[in-house]
């Protein structure tokens, strides 16, 4: 969505970093590559510095089910 909205990571951490969030281009890029989870008040302020509504960063209705099982299927057992 960033890319579509024509911003570069550093946009969008500035744009964040207005809203009071101090990010970095790195912990954007980790976010996108789903190497950091983000909490929902890390959601909220991505949506208002991309300009869209938070549920639009989420997946579809139709592939959340599938998104959630595959996310916890690809890490590890708190059993283990």
């Amino acid at each position: 969505m960033r890319r579509e909205k024509g911003l570069t990571q550093a946009m969008l951490a500035a744009r964040c970093g207005v809203l009071g969030w101090d990010i970095g281009e790195n912990t954007i890029t980790k976010i996108e590559t789903n190497v950091r989870c983000v909490i929902d008040a890390e959601i909220a302020c991505l949506a208002t510095a991309l300009g869209v509504h938070p549920e639009e960063l989420l997946p579809a209705p139709e592939k959340l089910r599938a998104t959630v099982k595959a996310y916890f299927a690809s890490r590890p057992s708190a059993l283990d």
